[in-house]
């Protein structure tokens, strides 16, 4: 299996149409496309104006072929209306050939990963409702640590996550462009089970279970940290990102 994300920043003008053209027109598109598993459109918080186009594939060939129709670019065109406009101008000439400043829109990202992992072996993720909640956990693991990372993810942390409430689906996924960045996608049922799930202290368990597996340079980071008492950011840290189910749809 393989997950596409497509982060997108929207014009907060334009957020409901916005919800309804992902309704209207990019499900029934992505329905027809082969291998298509799941769409659903995902954003972090009642406030932001930043989503994630969420999709799953048989195989990367699917997806890849998704891009190369020409029905993706077709949408992103369709799109651009309601995207936000970066601070970033551009000078151009007009058709009087006057020089005029236009905004720049804000281009989505693609990241791509393959589905290495996963709750069960025919596991798939189905949309069940508005209420669903994604939690996206992204880490950088040393490379001579891969093997032995999968390992305890596969024999502890994916039997662990089976037992709690609510966990509907587990992915562990690594990118294919970076081989030493994976995420865990966990899909909730409820926002509650996944907020459960984090106070309960399972989580940073879970996560004690796995954190020598972590890059050297977050491992100097945390050394520093226990030394200086001090909290010190850096790119290789763990990110935890969890974002409410706008409208999604499964074409199983």
């Amino acid at each position: 299996m393989f997950m596409r994300l497509l982060q997108i920043k929207l014009n907060p003008d334009y957020i409901e149409q916005f919800k309804n053209f992902y309704d209207v027109t990019v499900l029934p598109q992505l329905q027809k496309m082969p291998g298509c598993i799941f769409a659903g459109l995902i954003k972090s918080g009642p406030d932001n104006a930043e989503f994630i186009s969420l999709t799953f594939w048989e195989t990367q060939l699917n997806a890849e072929e998704y891009e190369k129709s020409g029905v993706f670019q077709g949408l992103v065109n369709q799109a651009k209306p309601f995207l936000s406009e970066s601070t970033e101008w551009k000078i151009q000439l007009s058709d009087k050939m006057e020089l005029e400043y236009a905004p720049v829109t804000e281009e989505p990202v693609i990241k791509k990963y393959s589905v290495e992992l996963q709750k069960e072996e025919d596991d798939k993720p189905k949309y069940q409702s508005s209420q669903m909640y994604v939690r996206i956990v992204s880490m950088k693991i040393q490379e001579d640590k891969l093997d032995e990372f999968k390992k305890i993810y596969l024999e502890t942390i994916i039997p662990a996550l089976k037992k709690i409430d609510g966990c509907r689906h587990v992915f562990l996924t690594e990118s294919i462009n970076e081989k030493d960045e994976f995420i865990s996608v966990t899909i909730w049922d409820d926002k509650k089970f996944a907020d459960e799930y984090e106070s309960s202290g399972t989580f940073s368990e879970l996560v004690g279970n796995v954190k020598h597996t972590f890059s050297q340079f977050y491992l100097w980071k945390m050394a520093l940290e226990k030394e200086y008492r001090a909290k010190i950011k850096t790119t290789d840290d763990m990110k935890v990102e969890t974002y409410n189910v706008v409208t999604g749809k499964s074409f199983l």
